[in-house]
């Protein structure tokens, strides 16, 4: 054999041996991957008509997302996708269509679907013994009432203003309701016919509102006022000598450095009594700007920024399964500006996620739990597939300054003067703390402020954290404090029955 040849025989003999390794890896290692894979139409097809695909309940048992035998008997396709409450759970369930999924049915396709490796001897078996394939069930930490109370009151009482709604249980993570204005109708999308699908698609990418987004978790607004949270926390920690009641500069106007404007309080008002030294507990209540935009300027931005972060703030990795947006505390050039940031404007922005994590964590003595969506993964046996664990995320704060701040949001509800009176607890039913927030936002073209409202409930057994925000609402005690208070109602009620 002449050299040419022979190199010709060893080039083609290793390609050889690359093709069997690539086809035993793509056997051995991804056929969960590929079966998964975004336009594998056998894996699609085999998954409508061979087995029925796993339903998504809400932990209470109440069904939000299944598959039943299709009614058109020209209909290619065994199993339809049907979403029994719509608009409700969209931010949920996402959907699942001919092409693709978002929400749970994409980031638990492949339990929904049946093809998870963990599957595979449930499948087996059910393949010998002749049983109607069916894909896992999934679980979620849901509680219907505080989802139907979070959607009703976006629906009915914000005059068609986009808004979220997040309720997390503050000792697991647990996420109680998640809820998001504008929604849209999944069961739309999960249509077979090919050309209404594109139809319906384009016209809900084209809907004003953006109904698509789901703004409970990945779109962000400035916190306002609810940020004094962060700001208190890191003055309190990093002056263990203080707490509550000890007296800071609260000016009627702070004169800021390095620029001839001053922070005002709103509406020019004076904070205290006007002496120009108030409690923080007081500052904390009335929502003082110049008291906080002070404390702001003597912590400086990074150590703002290290307890933003604590409570979950900037961080790219949060996920519930569904990623998180992140919120973000940006470092600001001047000290003025610190003084924007330390009552939640400058460049500060969070989700209505977030906005729970606030109330969640000192809720829970200072500990913040990881959000999480999913409870369990149920086979078609009823045996256990997966279950999810509570973990802690971070410890923000001690115990010590969580009660210290417990205690002043408690007065932002409690005190005649507090920014929250009006539902104190003879008002409401139940003892509730909280933090109201009205944040200066030019992207909402609203010419109104956004309303933020983060609170947790009953105050001396917390069950429940909500964070609310409704784009353009103004006044968070006006516009946002009420959703907090109808969830909050309903989630306590549910638990007594």
């Amino acid at each position: 054999m002449n050299r040419a040849l022979r190199r010709i025989s060893i080039a083609v003999l290793v390609m050889f041996v690359l093709l069997l390794v690539n086809i035993n890896y793509l056997q051995g290692f991804e056929p969960s991957s590929l079966a998964t894979k975004p336009g594998n139409s056998r894996a699609f097809y085999a998954s409508q008509n061979e087995y029925e695909r796993g339903s998504i309940y809400t932990s209470d048992g109440v069904t939000i997302a299944a598959s039943r035998l299709s009614s058109n008997s020209s209909d290619s396709i065994k199993y339809q996708r049907y979403y029994p409450h719509g608009q409700e759970y969209a931010p949920v369930t996402g959907y699942d269509t001919l092409y693709s999924e978002t929400g749970l049915e994409y980031y638990e396709n492949s339990v929904l679907n049946g093809s998870d490796p963990s599957l595979t001897v449930r499948n087996f078996i059910d393949l010998l013994t002749g049983k109607p394939r069916k894909g896992a069930s999934v679980t979620t930490t849901i509680n219907s009432k505080a989802q139907n109370a979070a959607w009703n009151a976006l629906e009915s009482d914000t005059n068609g203003k986009p808004g979220a709604v997040v309720a997390l249980n503050p000792q697991t993570g647990a996420i109680l309701a998640m809820a998001s204005y504008p929604s849209y109708d999944p069961n739309k999308l999960a249509t077979h016919n090919g050309n209404q699908l594109n139809a319906n698609d384009k016209a809900l990418l084209n809907a004003a509102g953006n109904p698509l987004l789901n703004r409970a978790i990945n779109f962000t607004w400035p916190p306002g006022s609810t940020f004094k949270i962060v700001t208190s926390s890191a003055y309190l920690t990093k002056n263990p000598g203080k707490n509550n009641q000890t007296n800071v500069y609260s000016p009627t106007q702070l004169t800021l450095p390095q620029t001839t404007h001053v922070l005002t309080n709103n509406d020019g008002e004076v904070c205290g009594n006007g002496s120009g030294q108030v409690p923080l507990i007081t500052a904390f209540a009335q929502s003082c700007d110049t008291t906080f935009g002070s404390l702001g300027e003597k912590l400086t931005g990074p150590t703002l920024n290290d307890f933003a972060g604590l409570f979950g703030m900037n961080s790219k990795k949060l996920t519930i399964p569904m990623p998180v947006t992140q919120s973000n505390y940006v470092i600001p050039p001047s000290q003025a500006l610190t003084a924007f940031s330390a009552i939640g404007q400058y460049s500060d922005t969070v989700t209505p996620l977030q906005e729970a994590m606030f109330a969640a964590t000192i809720a829970n003595g200072g500990k913040l739990m990881t959000p999480y969506l999913v409870q369990q993964v149920t086979a078609s046996d009823l045996s256990t597939v997966d279950k999810t664990t509570p973990a802690q995320l971070s410890q923000p704060v001690s115990s010590s300054v969580a009660s210290q701040l417990g205690q002043m949001m408690l007065a932002v509800v409690q005190q005649p003067d507090g920014t929250a009176a009006a539902f104190n607890t003879a008002a409401v039913g139940f003892t509730m703390a909280g933090k109201t927030g009205t944040a200066q936002n030019g992207a909402n073209n609203t010419g109104l402020d956004d309303a933020v409202f983060t609170a947790y409930a009953p105050y001396d057994n917390p069950q429940i954290a909500v964070g609310v925000i409704i784009q353009g609402g103004g006044y968070g005690a006006t516009a946002a404090a009420p959703i907090a208070v109808q969830v909050i109602k309903a989630y306590l009620a549910s638990l007594r029955k």
